[in-house]
């Protein structure tokens, strides 16, 4: 009844299926990794984010890193900010998802070290090669508070590097390349650059410009707030599930469909009653 499945199109089928049911289920598990990753990076920024601010110097060094449990942790720094080497960060978006630049200000540390501070978004001017207006910060000697990140690079946020960028324009947040530039361009306070950067919460720009980058939002959830890699790690082991029950349903028609064809064609064949 079933011989057909040795033919070569259920052959084929076959080892189709039992070549999707793993990969499929391997999919799932990914799907399921990256939501563990989520869900353990949420912990630390949440925690980050309810610590008491710490000096910023105290969890970066120059020439460091700034450590995975440390980012988005509130810190804070004293010094001015040297508005004459601003640089600006392209293609970043703000709240309503619009393309513009994220504003990068050297600090300098009343003990000569400079942080590298995102000041926040503005919009893009008509020009894409001149260097935009940028609203003043605080003048003279300041506290400012922030939200302490990584250097960026391309492996971690897929972001690729372009070159040949106008001036003091840069595509990645990265301490290390944008003390390079610096230097390169006689800013002789560069010369000890603290490892990563922070976002700056606090003093507010007068004006609301910079638009300050909003905080990550609190997301203690077990799913995740957004989190679309478990449904998705489930949505494939369902696959993965339905694969052999489809392949049963088609074969047990097929078997059906065979055996009222054959009983059809010996009915055809019977000889007529005298």
């Amino acid at each position: 009844m079933y011989r057909f499945l040795l033919t070569r199109q259920w052959v084929i089928l076959t080892l189709v299926a039992l070549l999707l049911i793993p990969t499929m289920i391997r999919l799932g598990f990914w799907q399921l990794h990256r939501h563990d990753h989520r869900q353990a990076l949420n912990k630390v920024i949440n925690a980050s984010l309810a610590a008491t601010p710490v000096p910023a110097e105290s969890l970066t060094s120059v020439g460091g890193t700034v450590a995975h449990k440390d980012i988005y942790r509130r810190v804070t720094a004293r010094g001015h900010f040297d508005t004459a080497h601003e640089l600006v960060v392209r293609r970043r978006t703000n709240a309503d998802d619009q393309v513009g630049y994220h504003v990068l200000t050297p600090f300098v540390l009343d003990d000569g070290r400079t942080l590298l501070v995102n000041r926040g978004w503005i919009a893009s001017p008509s020009s894409q090669t001149a260097f935009p207006k940028i609203p003043a910060p605080a003048s003279g000697g300041i506290t400012v508070t922030g939200r302490l990140m990584q250097d960026e690079t391309t492996a971690a946020s897929g972001i690729k590097n372009v070159k040949g960028l106008p001036d003091r324009q840069v595509i990645l947040i990265n301490s290390e390349q944008v003390g390079t530039l610096l230097r390169s361009s006689g800013d002789t306070s560069a010369k000890e650059m603290l490892g990563g950067y922070i976002e700056l919460t606090a003093p507010a720009p007068k004006g609301g410009s910079p638009e300050l980058i909003p905080s990550p939002k609190e997301d203690t959830s077990w799913v995740g707030l957004g989190d679309i890699n478990l449904p998705y790690a489930i949505q494939w082991w369902l696959f993965a599930a339905g694969v052999p029950v489809g392949w049963v349903i088609l074969a047990r028609r097929e078997a059906r469909e065979r055996a009222k064809a054959a009983q059809e064609a010996a009915e055809d064949t019977e000889p007529a009653a005298v």
